[in-house]
């Protein structure tokens, strides 16, 4: 079950990569600021492609709302770039290719499809002092967040 509303977030530094190389990203990096952590199983497949593309499309109304969004997936961050640039998206897919935040946020999969320690579908949204605002998880991959629920928690 992932973690809970009005719990501290645990922080992370994950990889992304970009033109100029890898880069460090916190998740305090972020403090002062309300933020959306979508997790999702992989880059490069339709769902989680239709996803985070969508997200990307309507990156102003999230940033309207004073949020920022964060991609997270177990793929490399180099594969993750590719990604991101065929589907133009616009905000950071971070690596948690060693599976330690998608652990902390009790979002894993111990068997999806044959493989181990893959992250589930899931949305959090974070206070600006770091605490869960939102937090939802679904064990059907192919179910996407309610982001019109999202929506309403970053007004």
């Amino acid at each position: 079950m992932a973690i809970s509303v009005n719990t501290k977030a645990p922080d992370f530094t994950l990889k992304q990569k970009t033109a100029d190389g890898l880069k460090d990203v916190s998740l305090s990096d972020f403090r002062g600021k309300k933020t959306l952590v979508l997790f999702f199983p992989f880059a490069f497949t339709s769902v989680c492609q239709d996803e985070l593309c969508s997200v990307s499309a309507g990156l102003d109304q999230y940033q309207d709302l004073g949020a920022a969004v964060l991609g997270i997936s177990v793929d490399s961050p180099f594969s993750q770039e590719v990604f991101a640039q065929r589907g133009s998206i616009q905000f950071p897919l971070l690596s948690d290719f060693n599976k330690g935040t998608a652990k902390a946020y009790d979002v894993l999969y111990e068997d999806f499809i044959g493989f181990s320690g893959v992250a589930k579908r899931s949305a959090f949204v974070v206070g600006e002092d770091g605490t869960i605002l939102y937090s939802w998880s679904s064990d059907d991959p192919k179910q996407l967040p309610p982001f019109d629920e999202i929506k309403k928690v970053l007004k």
